[in-house]
């Protein structure tokens, strides 16, 4: 399916978090989801939301209560949501951001199909690419003395996955290893 295609299936679907069409991109790490999400963005001239605003090295899965208060309860009311990004290089908040409802929001990045959120999403992309590529990807943009960061984050998803079972909801797979 060609991301022009998918933008007209996400439109076409009903809105499930107040007026906005919920779209997430998940997969494990590196896989390529940021990428895929911003072009899905301009196909749907969509806002993106990363999970990586929200999650760090010390806290790869379990950040997911400030999320909810700070963006997706606030647009489920049709409001404008707030909330800080969190900086990875400087590990401590950076500025504030805003989103408005309305129209498609893009969630995009690790765990974001999760459990707590599948029956406010209206359609989910999971993105599929080999393990060895995806560390090949992130050692790349991280640097190699992150290996070991990387592979206890890859540990840290491979559980999370198991139990959540996120790729059996999505509706769409794309296979993110053709890109670099």
């Amino acid at each position: 399916m060609s991301v022009a295609d998918l933008a007209a299936d996400v439109w076409s679907r009903i809105p499930r978090l107040g007026a906005t069409r919920l779209v997430a991109i998940d997969g494990p790490g590196g896989a390529g989801k940021s990428t895929y999400a911003a072009r899905l963005a301009e196909a749907c001239a969509a806002q993106i939301v990363h999970t990586d605003d929200f999650a760090s090295w010390d806290n790869p899965i379990h950040w997911w209560p400030r999320l909810e208060e700070q963006v997706l309860r606030p647009i489920a009311a049709n409001q404008a949501a707030r909330y800080q990004r969190y900086d990875w290089n400087r590990r401590t908040f950076a500025e504030w951001q805003t989103v408005a409802p309305g129209g498609v929001l893009i969630l995009e990045g690790v765990s974001s199909a999760r459990a707590a959120v599948r029956d406010r999403l209206s359609f989910v992309v999971w993105i599929e690419t080999p393990r060895h590529i995806r560390l090949l990807r992130g050692l790349a943009r991280d640097g190699s003395e992150s290996e070991e960061l990387w592979q206890r984050w890859m540990s840290d998803e491979d559980a999370h996955f198991a139990t959540d079972r996120t790729r059996e909801h999505a509706d769409a797979v794309v296979f993110g290893a053709g890109e670099s």
